[in-house]
């Protein structure tokens, strides 16, 4: 028997692409739902009752909820093919690690930088551009996060490319002179499939967050 698979989304949700990424990246097959976060479904609210939120991986019935955990069950559960993890611990932990930097920092500074003025603006673009030439230095000379192949940091972080598109325009600022090895690096992750065909237009996403935030 198949497995059925199904996933709770909302198109410009960057942990949202992340599960889409992960599913692409082991040819997965699965039934898509987008979300209306402003009037959320009642299997939205049946499969996350605790957060309310997507994404939610609904695996044979049984909801998966939180992007990185969902990335990693997929990648236990399908274990067959293109690995998310390293197989050594030490290497899975420090991966670990840096996925968590990703979701702790980067999104909630991303919004202040739209979401604010004046100095509170400027303050949170020095934050922004820290996070980002951290993770540089995370990155060195490596083509991916986990040096040769394409894995869970990368997965992590490569979703935001679709919001640059709203930082550099409301945040003014330039990612390709700020932080040029980011952008190298965004570059081989969109040699591959499994990213573009997640990660929608960056100026559909620009339009929708101007409009949600009355930003016009």
């Amino acid at each position: 028997m198949a497995d059925e698979v199904v996933l709770l989304d909302f198109w410009p949700s960057v942990f949202g692409m992340r599960v889409r990424i992960a599913l692409a990246e082991k040819g997965i097959e699965y039934e898509y739902k987008d979300d209306d976060l402003r009037n959320k479904s009642e299997l939205l609210l049946k499969m996350n009752p605790v957060h309310k939120q997507i994404p939610v991986l609904i695996h044979n019935g049984k909801p998966v909820c939180e992007s990185l955990i969902i990335v990693q069950y997929i990648d236990e559960v399908w274990n067959d093919k293109s690995p998310l993890l390293p197989s050594d611990p030490y290497q899975r932990a420090h991966a670990r690690f840096w996925a968590d930097f990703v979701d702790q920092k980067v999104y909630a500074v991303g919004k202040n930088l739209f979401s604010t003025k004046g100095e509170e603006q400027e303050a949170a673009k020095k934050d922004f551009l820290e996070i980002y030439k951290t993770l540089e230095g995370e990155l060195g000379e490596k083509p991916y996060f986990g040096g040769e192949t394409f894995g869970l940091v990368d997965i992590a972080l490569i979703t935001f490319y679709s919001w640059f598109y709203v930082y550099e325009t409301l945040g003014k600022l330039s990612m390709e002179a700020e932080c040029p090895k980011i952008i190298e690096w965004t570059k081989r992750c969109l040699l591959k499939e499994s990213v573009t065909k997640s990660l929608p237009d960056q100026k559909k996403v620009y339009k929708l967050v101007v409009e949600w935030f009355g930003l016009e």
